[in-house]
């Protein structure tokens, strides 16, 4: 074959192949800034707010994870612990109880103070609210548990009633609203840690 005939053949793939690539990137770039490209999955959806979580002070935290602690561990005796950390001891009946541990025994229908943890738990994972008392601006909240013991009971949303029937029947909340009070286990601990009470509200 003559070379110019050579020649030609090479420079018109030369030719070619330029155009393919030409041709490639512009479609790349194309792509690249579409706005109905879909280059990664976040471009999708973005992700959901998350719900806040209600912050405590350190004091009350402290004492609510030294209760939790006790739940956790399945023994009534180690509620003891939380329950020192006071300088005197929680309110758990109408009248005074030399003996808590001995106490919980008693009011707990498996005698070994099980049911009373599992109450705890679910008073303590119910959210809390938070009542003034008291003229000190710092120190004068009083943190309680659950939040329902601080609501008005005739005025709860669907979404309340749901999680209250998590800790009392529905009769038990019909009872309490012809009572107009919040008759049911009660936790209470101050701004400062201590805790005050944990008894029924009745």
């Amino acid at each position: 074959m003559p070379l110019r005939a050579t020649l030609s053949i090479i420079r018109l793939i030369i030719v070619l192949i330029s155009g393919l690539l030409l041709v490639h990137a512009t479609t790349d770039v194309g792509v690249a800034r579409s706005p109905k490209s879909k280059t990664a999955p976040e471009a999708e959806a973005p992700a959901k707010n998350k719900p806040g979580i209600n912050q405590l002070p350190a004091a009350v935290a402290e004492m609510r994870d030294g209760i939790l602690a006790a739940v956790k561990s399945g023994r009534i005796e180690d509620l003891q612990v939380p329950i020192a950390w006071n300088e005197l001891p929680p309110a758990f009946a109408k009248d005074s109880t030399s003996d808590p541990i001995d106490y919980f025994k008693k009011q707990s229908g498996d005698g070994a103070g099980r049911e009373i943890l599992a109450i705890l738990a679910s008073v303590l994972e119910a959210g809390h609210a938070t009542v003034p008392v008291g003229k000190d601006v710092e120190n004068n909240l009083l943190f309680v548990w659950p939040r329902f013991a601080e609501l008005p009971l005739d005025k709860l949303s669907p979404e309340d009633e749901v999680q209250i029937y998590r800790l009392i029947t529905p009769a038990m909340l019909k009872l309490m609203r012809e009572q107009k009070k919040w008759t049911w286990y009660r936790l209470a601990i101050g701004a400062d840690g201590t805790w005050h009470t944990f008894s029924k509200a009745d």
